[in-house]
């Protein structure tokens, strides 16, 4: 995985022939993506991003039409169109978020959720090295779109009060 910013997230870039080179997005999903972060030992998948997210790649597409059931042990024993055959250009690479990737994520942009889900808890925030739970005091619908925004969670379903998730530690 290149240009993600760790090792647990990126472009999916594959070694063939001794030449890295790119995997096309066309019918990329989450078994695809579980497949590559299993590989990886970069825990689950938690997003399978496409139209070259991370950036485009320079060297060759060397995989097009993958289409894992998601439980094979590499990328390269899914099914594809085949070595080096594609019909997309750089601007269609695959990419990846793995779970392992998530506390990354959570530091750099000060907000996550404890107690659920990647995408349901309890709000914490981090101020300098701590992290603290927010009041429900007048959080609402708005508010949660703003956490679920920068979590990359699609919209809120529910906002919940009274501790639902339990008790946070900190303040």
């Amino acid at each position: 995985l290149v240009d993600g910013g760790s090792r647990c997230a990126g472009r999916v870039e594959v070694l063939h022939r001794g030449q890295w080179g790119t995997v096309c997005d066309s019918n990329w999903d989450m078994r695809d993506a579980a497949v590559v972060c299993r590989e990886l030992r970069c825990g689950e998948a938690v997003d399978a991003l496409s139209d070259a997210h991370f950036g485009p790649g320079s060297g060759p597409i060397w995989m097009d039409d993958v289409d894992c059931s998601g439980s094979e042990s590499t990328l390269k024993n899914c099914r594809s169109r085949g070595w080096g055959k594609h019909n997309c250009g750089s601007s269609k690479d695959a990419g990846v978020i793995c779970s392992e990737n998530v506390a990354l994520i959570h530091n750099i942009l000060g907000v996550r959720l404890v107690g659920g889900s990647r995408c349901s808890g309890r709000v914490e925030v981090l101020h300098g090295e701590t992290w603290s739970t927010v009041c429900d005091a007048d959080f609402d619908q708005q508010d949660a779109e703003v956490v679920c925004r920068e979590l990359g969670c699609g919209l809120p379903v529910e906002v919940l009060g009274a501790a639902a998730f339990g008790r946070g530690e900190g303040q």
